[in-house]
């Protein structure tokens, strides 16, 4: 595998945020967000253009993509607690629904239209692979249509005395059920007018289903488990040039014996697949026990410049950033063979306000990306909490967008080597407030 120099083109990480710097001498950093805190319900939340908030509903994954229009299309995540008003770990796994908004920009003032897509158990048909709950939207558009990957999932209903499962609530045989699925359209009209097919059966399932116990319909005795184990969730698409592939990163879940998030990739021609799942694991990293750290989250693409691949995922240890627990960011030549860049660490979690002032935050995850045509990062959105999630009902989530700058030095090309680079932008990122 060909070296990369990581100065020209790996992460930078300077004060709480990172800078990402690419082989053109442009520099990345994650900009202020137009927003303020505020107390709602007695629940801290950001509030402002640049927060997607609902203050009845519990708002958390969102993925954009700009149209043929010239709008930015969101499709995002939301749901209320239901009738007995479920805390947030099980409302999102009974109550999911796929909402849509719009912007005339990609980082700001996206209004809300309307709810897109629910359970099919709202049709009447509670035996569908999504007749629950739908989540995890992910947005791409190929060959001039627009692609939404989804994970769907339903209840298959109280198992069996005796069985290794007859002790599951609802809620966990939900949620070892979930599978990926996928909607092809032609327009965001088509899609708000229901004009689209809704797949009968899942784009991709779990090959294996290994766990010692308490688990739905579980492999045989020694089956070893795939990365696609026992769910698959959390879908990246992207299209690599070089193979003229599609490539679905996903993840699933490992017992060793307790729970931690995997990955893996499964391979088609087609953006509608039939996708094939690899078996290899992906993003590899060990802790130093030589388990696998476990991550979940991932939001991959390729950067047509530089002819790499890039990762952000969820560190849960702070193993693959290197430091903290945050959003990790990792590079491949080739999709599958995955290494740490240089400085590991993506995001922390932070959000830097436009008044300069900065705000912890308990949860921010699920990262996706707004990319220009050759696969450089233009906006970042990030499902978020200020406080934890456990005791959320029905407020108190939300999502940022925030923009990454970029920008070139006028002087920049005239340095002769890497540490001369280094050294600059570190010199005029600490004597300012960072790019704006």
């Amino acid at each position: 595998m060909k070296e990369i120099n990581f100065f020209l083109t790996g992460i930078i990480v300077l004060t709480g945020f990172s800078c990402v710097q690419v082989n053109d001498g442009t520099i990345l950093t994650p900009g202020s967000i137009d927003a303020t805190e505020t107390i709602f319900e007695d629940i801290p939340v950001l509030k402002g253009p640049s927060v997607l908030l609902d203050t009845g509903k519990l708002v958390w994954g969102a993925s954009v993509v700009e149209g043929d229009d010239g709008m930015y299309h969101m499709l995002f995540s939301t749901w209320d607690s239901g009738p007995d008003e479920l805390k947030f770990s099980d409302s999102w796994v009974l109550n999911g629904t796929i909402a849509y908004a719009v912007s005339e920009y990609p980082d700001r003032n996206f209004q809300f239209k309307k709810i897109i897509l629910k359970g099919k158990r709202f049709d009447g048909d509670t035996t569908s692979w999504d007749a629950q709950m739908v989540h995890n939207p992910h947005i791409k558009k190929f060959n001039n249509k627009y692609y939404l990957y989804y994970i769907g999932s339903y209840d298959p209903g109280k198992q069996a005395k005796g069985s290794p499962c007859e002790n599951l609530n609802k809620r966990n045989r939900v949620q070892q059920s979930q599978c990926i699925g996928v909607i092809e359209f032609e327009s965001f009209d088509d899609l708000l007018n229901g004009n689209f097919k809704r797949p009968d059966k899942p784009l991709l399932s779990p090959r294996t289903r290994v766990k010692e116990n308490n688990i739905v319909n579980p492999s045989p005795e020694s089956t070893i488990a795939m990365p696609d184990n026992i769910v698959v969730v959390n879908p990246s698409v992207v299209y690599y040039p070089a193979d003229k592939k599609y490539m679905l990163y996903f993840k699933g879940n490992f017992y060793d014996p307790h729970w931690r998030g995997v990955h893996g990739v499964a391979i088609s021609d087609s953006p509608a697949g039939p996708f094939l799942a690899k078996d290899d694991i992906i993003f590899d990293i060990r802790m130093a026990d030589g388990r696998i750290a476990s991550a979940e989250d991932p939001y991959v693409w390729y950067n047509l410049k530089q002819n790499y691949f890039f990762a952000i995922v969820k560190d849960f240890s702070g193993t693959i950033t290197g430091d903290e627990p945050g959003l990790a960011i990792l590079m491949s030549e080739d999709g599958f063979q995955w290494k740490r860049t240089e400085k590991p660490l993506f995001m922390r979690k932070q959000i830097q306000l436009s008044n300069d002032s900065v705000i912890e935050v308990s949860h921010l995850e699920r990262p996706q990306l707004l990319l220009d045509k050759n696969g450089i990062p233009k906006v970042f959105y990030g499902a978020c909490s200020i406080g934890p999630l456990a005791k959320l009902k029905d407020v108190g989530t939300f999502n940022v967008h925030i923009p990454l700058k970029q920008m070139r030095k006028k002087g920049l090309s005239e340095l002769s080597s890497d540490e001369e680079i280094l050294k600059y932008w570190e010199k005029y990122l600490s004597s300012s407030k960072g790019i704006n």
